[in-house]
Parts: structure tokens; C-alpha cells; sequence
């Protein structure tokens, strides 16, 4: 889809995964309402999008990523283990069940991997290379954590050129300082900020 400035535009979904939420292993405060506002936003729009992808951390071994022991993460570089893959936890929210994703990218197998394009497809693709196919030049990003995975995939995006946005209603900081520092790093990196309601695609 053209987006209104003559942009396909992707709309890229990050992490939007139990372990994020509410009852997960490292939960964000808010973080399931997120996940079903993120997913009443994909039904109502997704077709209007070149590409909507997901992605997902995707733990195997990520080495000090987690902490270790793994009760005394510093919760800076390191975290109690958390998306640990074929988990639950590091499936998509049970809000997203039933939606067709254009692409899924995971990420962070045997390394910490904050933004979306260290991750890749089941084929190998990496994130970078599914948007060139689609001829994307702009995103909208979602998701979890806006203070970590949402900052990184953002700032990678516009880094690579493409136009970038932020939907600031569809996303939650793992707290509100951090959430003031991630958004101050983004527009830094040349990303907008806009609420999903004003959309214009």
C-alpha cells in the first residue's frame, strides 16, 4: 500500500510476546493492554500496510545476556532468562492468534539482540532484507519494550533511511524515566512520534 506521502510503508511488530507482559518473566507495566491494542490495530489496518512483521526474542543460549545466577540480573546488560525459545512465554500474545503475519523474524538465539534487524526468518532473511523486497522505504513501529527492543528497532530503521514512526499509544517503557531517555535517542535518530488514531496511510 502507497502510503500518504507516496511511501510503501511496513508496519513492524516487536515483540509482543507473553514474557513482556503481565505474568511473564520480565513484564512491562501495561503491557497486555498493549498486546490487544496492538492487535485491534492490525486487524482494522493491516491491509492498508506493504508489510506487517513480527518480531521476537528467541533465547537459546544467549550467554550474559542472562544473568548468572539468574536472580541477580542488573537489569541493564543483564536480565533473568526470558523469551526462551519454544517456550510459551516467547510465542506471539494470545491477542495476535488468528492474524496472518507477512513475515516473522526472531532474534537473539545466541546473543543479546535488542532490535529487530539482528533478527531473521525461518529462511535466514534477515529483517532488513524482507522490507527491501517489499520496496519499503517507511515503517510504523509497535510493541514491547519502547525503552529497549522498540528503541533499537526504531533508531536501526531510521539509520538505514527509512522514513520512521513511532506509534506512542501502542507501546510501554519498563518505566517512565526510561521511556523519556529511549524517546530522546529516538528523535535524535531522526524518528516521529504519532498516535495510532491519526494514522494516515
Amino acid at each position: 500500500m502507497d502510503t500518504g506521502t507516496g511511501q510503501p510503508r511496513a508496519l513492524i511488530v516487536v515483540d509482543v510476546q507473553p514474557t513482556f507482559c503481565e505474568g511473564g518473566a520480565l513484564p512491562v507495566e501495561g503491557g497486555n493492554d498493549v498486546a490487544q491494542d496492538v492487535a485491534d490495530f492490525v486487524r482494522y489496518r493491516q491491509d492498508e500496510y506493504a508489510l506487517v512483521v513480527t518480531t521476537q526474542d528467541w533465547h537459546i543460549d544467549p550467554g550474559p545476556h542472562f544473568a548468572t545466577p539468574p536472580e541477580e540480573p542488573d537489569f541493564v546488560d543483564t536480565w533473568p532468562p526470558h523469551g526462551i525459545a519454544g517456550t510459551v512465554e516467547a510465542a506471539l500474545h494470545p491477542a495476535l492468534d488468528g492474524i496472518e503475519f507477512d513475515a516473522s523474524v526472531k532474534k537473539g538465539e545466541f546473543q543479546a539482540a535488542y532490535s529487530g534487524f539482528e533478527g531473521a526468518d525461518a529462511a535466514g532473511k534477515p529483517l532488513e532484507e524482507i522490507l527491501a523486497a517489499a520496496g519499503v522505504s517507511a515503517v510504523d513501529v509497535v510493541g514491547l519494550a519502547e525503552s529497549h527492543c522498540v528503541k533499537d528497532t526504531a533508531i536501526d530503521a531510521a539509520r538505514r533511511g527509512l522514513d520512521t514512526r513511532v506509534l506512542r499509544d501502542l507501546t510501554a517503557p519498563v518505566s517512565e524515566e526510561l521511556g523519556v531517555a529511549a524517546r530522546e535517542a529516538m528523535r535524535e535518530a531522526g524518528v516521529t512520534f504519532l498516535d495510532s488514531a491519526d494514522v494516515d496511510l
